[in-house]
């Protein structure tokens, strides 16, 4: 299993999330990056600067891996559209279809005998504004149901904390009781089972509470259990990661949770 990067601290909120949830399904998957270079259109490098946040991840990359990985897409690519809305990325355009435009331009136009019309219609570029505004308005919807956790799920992550405790929502005032305790050796907080998933600065979730949890029956107290993967429990991860052994990057994975359920 891979160690992960630190993400650069210059990344969107949405665009981290994406890479996290992005990072979590490769992982689950088993797939190296040069598995994933054999195995899609692009490079074991490409994938390298994509998930470590060197490079956007273009769209069509992120149907690529789901599909590798037996995931549905749909999740991704909201989240997908979602950062590039609010990072201010586009998708690169065409180069075929920018090639035909000059030839295009080139034709020559004729108007001498080209008979009366109904009133003409709405110039493209004025309709092309009004559908930019329309999508950008359902993308920044779609931001704040992600937001609020609306669409948060636990599909990605293969396992799963009390399916009981229903869909986790982000709340800032809300925190949550440490139910600490033992089955079958294992240390647990009563909010996830998992021991694979991928955890970094961004995250939230049930999983986020398990941790924050076994960080404090530890000694190594992130602050509040609120489910949000902030500096505190970032800065907290580092500090046990440092006392255990492990590489200290301050993001929880396989290693860290191993050392976190003992």
């Amino acid at each position: 299993m891979p160690r992960w990067k630190e993400l650069p601290a210059q990344l969107g909120e949405q665009e981290r999330q994406l890479l996290v949830q992005l990072r979590r399904m490769k992982d689950h998957s088993g797939l190296s990056l040069a598995s994933l270079g054999a195995k899609t259109s692009y490079s074991g490098s490409s994938w390298e600067r994509y998930l470590n946040g060197k490079k956007p991840v273009p769209r069509a990359a992120v149907e690529e891996l789901a599909q590798v990985c037996g995931a549905d897409p749909t999740r991704l690519l909201v989240l997908h559209e979602v950062a590039r809305a609010a990072d201010g990325h586009a998708e690169p355009v065409d180069s075929e279809a920018e090639a035909v435009a000059p030839e295009a331009a080139a034709q020559p136009v004729t108007r001498a005998s080209a008979p009366p019309g109904p009133p003409a219609e709405a110039p493209p570029a004025a309709r092309t504004v009004r559908l930019r505004s329309a999508l950008t308005a359902l993308v920044l919807a779609v931001a704040a149901a992600f937001a609020g956790g609306l669409l948060a799920g636990r599909a990605l992550s293969g396992d799963g904390g009390d399916e009981g405790r229903g869909v986790f929502a982000y709340a800032q005032e809300r925190t949550y009781s440490c139910e600490n305790g033992r089955a079958d050796g294992v240390r647990h907080a009563g909010y996830s089972t998992t021991a694979t998933a991928i955890l970094d600065r961004g995250s939230t979730g049930w999983e986020v509470v398990e941790a924050q949890c076994l960080l404090k029956a530890h000694g190594f107290g992130a602050g509040k259990i609120d489910g949000s993967y902030g500096d505190g429990t970032k800065a907290a991860v580092k500090r046990f990661q440092r006392a255990r052994g492990l590489v200290t990057d301050g993001i929880v994975g396989p290693d860290t949770w191993g050392a976190l359920r003992k």
